[in-house]
């Protein structure tokens, strides 16, 4: 479902753009031609650039380290340039280019369940998939659906994803979330009291507490990441303080969607900031990948 909208939306918005461009161009009138086409495939870039200013003026005062005007400036670049690659091409053209992977010779090794977040498919994998699937490494992406479904409803997917890993493998998956996806891997521990079945959690900007955003949010999952809200609230209320040592947190000063800054973090987690990269971007950044490959392949 939500390839065919991000389809819908990225070929209509690219049609606005050129018939805008024809019209005004036919009539004489190149400047208001190019300013119409760049401002309607372009457009996004201001807003991702009104989410950095709301960002440094919510985080003032987090525990994490402040952020540089430089450092906003190129997660902000980063962001720009990262954000078409995933919700214009990999999600809604490609989500199904990289099959799951659970070789016949995966027993005894390490599999990964990927996990996505808010508005995003298996697609938002698609250059991790590749290269792990090069190296044999097992795993299965799943997609969150309903796409704007309660968190909570993602928690059979989660359990069947962990299932098929465990049974290719024979050992216990580790869980690769981006976002939101953390959240339901969380839902998933707490329901199921399933610690001894995940060899280990890593969130990616993961908005462990809300993040201050979701204020505006009208969907059912979205209202739930609102900051310290009463379904992450509960969430956290519920679980063992143990359990936050399975997990591995990659947090930014520079994420302009779980925000403030050490929303991305748990008490008792391995909480790993990375400086000056945005939220979608933080999913790609080298850290992030070297700490999953040395587990694997450890």
């Amino acid at each position: 479902m939500l390839a065919r909208l991000q389809q819908i939306t990225t070929l209509g918005g690219l049609t606005l753009a050129l018939l805008w461009a024809v019209y005004f161009a036919a009539r004489g009138q190149a400047a208001w031609a190019a300013a119409g086409a760049l401002i309607i495939v372009f457009g996004y870039a201001a807003v991702l650039g009104l989410e950095f200013i709301l960002l440094r003026r919510v985080g003032r005062g987090d525990p994490a380290p402040a952020p540089s005007a430089r450092e906003l400036l190129l997660a902000w670049l980063g962001e720009v340039l990262t954000a078409p690659r995933v919700f214009c091409w990999h999600q809604p053209f490609r989500s199904t280019l990289q099959a799951d992977h659970l070789p016949a010779d995966a027993a005894g090794r390490l599999g990964i369940v990927f996990v996505h977040g808010f508005v995003c498919n298996r697609g938002l994998w698609n250059p991790w998939m590749a290269r792990l699937r090069a190296a044999g490494v097992p795993f299965v992406a799943i997609n969150l659906e309903p796409v704007f479904g309660a968190i909570d409803r993602y928690v059979p997917l989660v359990d069947a994803a962990v299932r098929r890993v465990q049974e290719a493998t024979g050992r216990p998956p580790l869980i690769v979330a981006h976002s939101m996806g953390g959240l339901a891997a969380r839902a998933w521990l707490h329901e199921h009291a399933a610690d001894e079945r995940v060899d280990r959690v890593i969130t990616i900007g993961t908005p462990h507490g809300g993040t201050w955003l979701a204020r505006f949010a009208l969907t059912a999952n979205a209202r739930q990441m609102r900051l310290g809200g009463p379904w992450v609230n509960t969430l956290a209320q519920r679980e063992p303080p143990s359990r936050y040592a399975r997990f591995t947190c990659f947090y930014s000063h520079c994420d302009n969607i779980a925000f403030p800054p050490s929303t991305g973090t748990l008490p008792g987690a391995d909480n790993r900031h990375v400086r000056g990269i945005a939220h979608v971007h933080l999913n790609f950044h080298p850290e992030v990948f070297d700490e999953v490959w040395r587990r694997v392949r450890a």
